[in-house]
């Protein structure tokens, strides 16, 4: 059974920096492309980063590019998603997913991040 784990989530300021992770068990990890998305209350699950299955290939939508850096460590099992110049619009709960069989069939329970302003 796969299990994603995120973590690193908490309230920062504005312009603070935040570095979400997510452990992934149960499914060989580098053979997948993985993706960060986020939901704020009252809106769509929208995402927010990619990257596929070597590290090679990155996607960030456009509210985040040159803020926000994915990452992943196929040793560990990890995705990271390191979030620079933190504005209070990117407040919301970030959910790590992996993609198998052409959609993202895998979630994470979440992690809150909160930006004051």
């Amino acid at each position: 059974q796969v299990q994603l784990v995120e973590s690193g989530g908490g309230l920062v300021q504005a312009g603070d920096s935040l570095r979400l992770s997510c452990a992934v068990s149960g499914r060989t990890f580098s053979s997948y492309d993985m993706a960060w998305f986020r939901q704020a209350p009252g809106k769509e699950r929208e995402l927010v980063a990619t990257i596929n299955w070597s590290g090679s290939s990155t996607y960030y939508t456009e509210s985040v590019k040159g803020r926000v850096t994915i990452s992943r460590d196929n040793g560990k099992k990890t995705v990271d998603l390191q979030m620079n110049s933190l504005k209070p619009e990117d407040t919301a709960v970030y959910y790590c997913a992996m993609r198998a069989s052409g959609a993202y069939r895998y979630w994470g329970q979440g992690t809150q991040v909160t930006v004051s302003s």
